[in-house]
C-alpha cells in the first residue's frame, strides 16, 4: 500500500530526522571517546565515560531503533518496497546489523563507565576510550546514507518479477 503524499512526507521527515540524528550523536560519542583516550585528567576520563554511557543509552539507541522502524515504514509505504531494490535491501541489512551491534555493545559501555567511576590512576588511564565501535559504526551509517541518497539501479529477482506482473496486469 502506497502512502498518500502528505503522510509520506511526514514519514520521510521523521526518518531523516532520526537517521541524521543517529549520525550526529555517533560523532559526539566518538568525540567523547577521543577525549577519554587523549586525556590524563582523571575527572575528564570519568566524565567522558559517563557521558558515553548516557549518550549511548538515551540518545543513540532510541535514534537507531527509530531510524530502523521509520525506514521500514518508508520501505513498505512507498514504491521502493523492502525487497524490490538492492539498495533498499542492503540499507536495511546494514541498519539491522548496526542496531544489533549497538545493542550488544552498550552493556560493555555501561560496565566500563562503572569501572571508570571506581578506578584510579593508571587503571583509569588504561581504560582509554571507545573508538572502534563508533568509528566503524559511523562508516556504516555513511554508507547507508549514500545508498539512500544515490539509489543505485538494480532490482532484485523479486522486484523484477513484481514489475513484470504489474506490466502484464496493466495491458489490455
Amino acid at each position: 500500500m502506497i502512502m498518500r503524499p502528505g503522510v509520506r512526507k511526514f514519514a520521510l521527515s521523521a526518518h531523516l530526522t532520526f537517521s541524521i540524528g543517529w549520525i550526529g550523536t555517533v560523532l559526539a560519542y566518538l568525540a567523547l571517546g577521543v577525549a577519554a583516550v587523549s586525556s590524563n585528567d582523571v575527572q575528564k576520563i570519568r566524565a567522558a565515560w559517563t557521558a558515553m554511557e548516557l549518550t549511548g543509552w538515551f540518545v543513540i539507541v532510541p535514534l537507531a531503533v527509530a531510524s530502523l522502524l521509520t525506514g521500514l515504514v518508508m520501505a513498505f509505504g512507498t514504491k521502493w518496497g523492502l525487497f524490490r531494490h538492492y539498495w533498499v535491501l542492503i540499507s536495511f541489512v546494514l541498519t539491522v546489523l548496526a542496531n544489533t551491534v549497538l545493542l550488544l555493545h552498550m552493556p560493555t559501555v555501561s560496565s566500563t563507565a562503572d569501572i571508570a567511576q571506581e578506578a584510579e590512576g593508571a587503571a583509569l588511564e588504561a581504560l582509554g576510550g571507545d573508538l572502534g565501535h563508533p568509528g566503524i559504526g559511523l562508516v556504516v551509517l555513511l554508507v547507508i546514507q549514500v545508498l539512500n541518497l544515490y539509489k543505485p539501479p538494480g532490482m532484485t529477482r523479486y522486484g523484477w518479477r513484481k514489475q513484470q506482473e504489474q506490466r502484464a496486469s496493466s495491458r489490455p
